[in-house]
């Protein structure tokens, strides 16, 4: 059952890393909506260490859709320093509030309300777009703009790639190369939090429990991952950003209503 449940969130890890959806909040809501199913209820460090291992596999799928762009970094150190900048307010937020997130990971209750937070942005990055420039040209202050959306992405709900993507919009970003920095940051991004989780696992501080699963969910995301970014390359070409604001409201309602029915289900029992 755990390698089925692994499977399971490596789907949604594939598809919702990339769609502007939040992948964490959804990994948040499924697994607590597995967890129900199965009688089980995993602990927090072992969601962590499969949440890493699902990021680890979209990972792979970024940097073979965005091999070229990669690849090219070698020639390009203003764009390295670039990734840099926009990667220190997540890297400074993540070390300093780590357990205040690690607690509100098992609550589907704030990657429902969040998912608000991803449709406005969403909406507002759409609207504000002016398709000015390629990511080369950003200012050293436009990417740390755009690293604060990322830090507020650590919170469940906020989706990362919706986020960043929308504020390069805003900041007149074309929309391939919103599309590009966003995912080109992601790498530092998932490389950082996947290297702390592995630092907690030499140090003993965590035991991983479950290898199997957490390969299985890794290779699942890594495939659906490639898919599902080839798409939405696509989509965003297209202008169609906004669609997923309107999932995101109705997902988020959805979410919030099951929570509070559950909370006075409890308090009545």
């Amino acid at each position: 059952m755990e390698i089925i449940q692994a499977i399971i969130l490596g789907v949604v890890q594939g598809v919702a890393e990339f769609l502007p959806i939040s992948s964490s909040g959804h990994l948040v809501i499924v697994g607590s909506l597995l967890d129900t199913a199965s009688g089980n209820s995993a602990d927090v460090a072992s969601k962590l260490q499969m949440n890493v291992a699902l990021h680890v596999g979209t990972l792979f799928s970024i940097l073979i859709v965005y091999r070229g762009a990669v690849w090219k970094l070698r020639l390009q150190p203003k764009v390295c320093l670039l990734i840099v900048l926009a990667s220190i307010p997540a890297a400074l937020v993540g070390l300093l509030f780590k357990d205040w997130f690690e607690q509100i990971f098992g609550t589907p209750l704030v990657a429902g309300v969040a998912l608000f937070v991803t449709a406005g942005l969403l909406l507002v990055g759409q609207r504000l777009e002016r398709h000015e420039l390629d990511y080369d040209q950003l200012s050293f202050g436009q990417a740390i703009i755009i690293g604060l959306f990322q830090a507020a992405a650590l919170i469940p709900g906020i989706s990362r790639s919706g986020s960043t993507i929308s504020g390069g919009l805003a900041l007149g970003l074309k929309r391939d190369a919103a599309a590009a920095f966003s995912f080109l940051m992601a790498i530092p991004a998932i490389s950082g939090a996947a290297l702390l989780e592995l630092n907690d696992v030499v140090s003993g501080e965590v035991v991983v429990e479950d290898i199997a699963a957490l390969l299985a969910g890794g290779m699942t995301a890594f495939v659906v991952g490639l898919v599902t970014l080839r798409w939405l390359v696509s989509l965003i070409a297209k202008g169609r950003l906004y669609w997923f604001a309107y999932y995101c409201i109705g997902a988020g309602t959805v979410t919030v209503v099951w929570q509070l029915f559950s909370s006075v289900t409890a308090i009545s029992q």
